[in-house]
């Protein structure tokens, strides 16, 4: 009988498993397999500031251990050796979704599954009452990404007339606007210019992953650079269009007003705009006067300290880092919206 290699990975894994049995991986994980879909950094741990162990390569086999977020995977390689890599479809697909990650719904009622997360994404198809679908995050308080039973991603509303849920639901680990509870989850926003908060942020996290390139072309989405995510974003999710770079970018704000220079004070979903790298510590910058110094980067808060943008191929192209002790803490110019 013969064998595909996913099926011999699968095999071998599950039965390392059993001889193993005192390692607590749960069983139905430790038999998923993946293959890299495009070159990608295995790391010591789920950040993109984490050391590279190495570069995994396309055509590669590893085994799934663990979703340890909706943006990171805990994997092993062919050699045995184990580290944290983008969960993002570009660089690696699963033979099966994660059991654990993914909650599985029945269509209520026909539905529009879009290609992005908004009523003016173009429609793929309507979803058919009693379809099955796989929910494999939540992406804000209206949508869902989910795949159909032909592999198809897209988005669903999550209003419950339209979905039956069962099993645990992944969020998309973008923040909590409000609250205390940590979930995790966003509250429903209020008023026009928060529901277009959500829009737009929803249009920039689809983007997870893809590759930064200096200059990038404003007419594709295959490569950032920061201005050129910040500006997708908003055409994506808004259809508005901000200025090409991130000086103009940050004009456009200032002249909105009011900007803020203490980023604890910035909202969800404002711009924010930095320096120069100077050093990863803050007295590389004392003696800097911020208010005369030349914009260099720029990205969108999501809250909680958390910055969604786009800077290097090493950092992971379009990704989420943390504000506070960072360069980026002290980066910082002002901020503000752009709405």
């Amino acid at each position: 009988m013969h064998y595909t290699m996913k099926q011999r990975i699968a095999t071998a894994t599950l039965t390392a498993a059993l001889l193993f049995s005192s390692i607590s991986v749960p069983a139905a994980l430790a038999a998923q397999a993946g293959e890299v879909q495009s070159s990608v950094n295995m790391r010591t741990s789920p950040s993109t500031s984490a050391s590279i162990i190495r570069s995994l390569k396309k055509g590669e086999q590893v085994t799934i251990i663990e979703k340890v977020n909706s943006y990171w995977y805990k994997v092993k390689d062919s050699s045995g050796k184990t580290g944290y890599i983008s969960t993002s479809s570009q660089y690696i697909e699963l033979t099966s979704p994660a059991p654990e990650q993914s909650g599985n719904a029945v269509v209520k009622a026909s539905v529009s599954f879009r290609k992005t997360a908004s009523t003016s994404g173009e429609r793929i198809r309507y979803l058919k009452i009693g379809e099955k679908v796989t929910i494999l995050a939540k992406t804000n308080s209206y949508w869902y990404e989910v795949k159909d039973s032909s592999g198809v991603r897209g988005y669903v509303s999550t209003q419950a007339s339209y979905l039956s849920v069962t099993g645990t639901i992944p969020d998309s680990g973008s923040g909590n606007t409000g609250g205390s509870g940590g979930d995790n989850t966003i509250t429903k926003p209020e008023g026009t210019k928060a529901e277009a908060v959500e829009k737009m942020i929803a249009a920039g996290m689809k983007y997870l992953g893809t590759p930064y390139e200096y200059g990038s072309s404003r007419n594709t989405t295959t490569t950032f650079d920061c201005s050129d995510f910040v500006r997708q974003s908003f055409l994506d999710g808004l259809g508005v269009k901000l200025p090409a770079d991130s000086r103009q970018q940050a004009q456009y704000v200032k002249d909105k007003g009011p900007i803020k220079t203490n980023w604890k004070e910035l909202e969800r979903g404002d711009l924010v705009f930095f320096m120069s790298y100077k050093g990863s510590k803050p007295s590389s910058y004392m003696g800097i006067d911020k208010s005369s110094a030349t914009i260099t980067h720029d990205g969108i808060y999501l809250g909680d300290g958390k910055v969604l943008h786009t800077f290097s191929n090493e950092g992971g192209g379009v990704t989420i880092s943390n504000i506070a002790g960072t360069a980026w803490e002290y980066r910082i110019v002002f901020g503000g919206s752009a709405l």
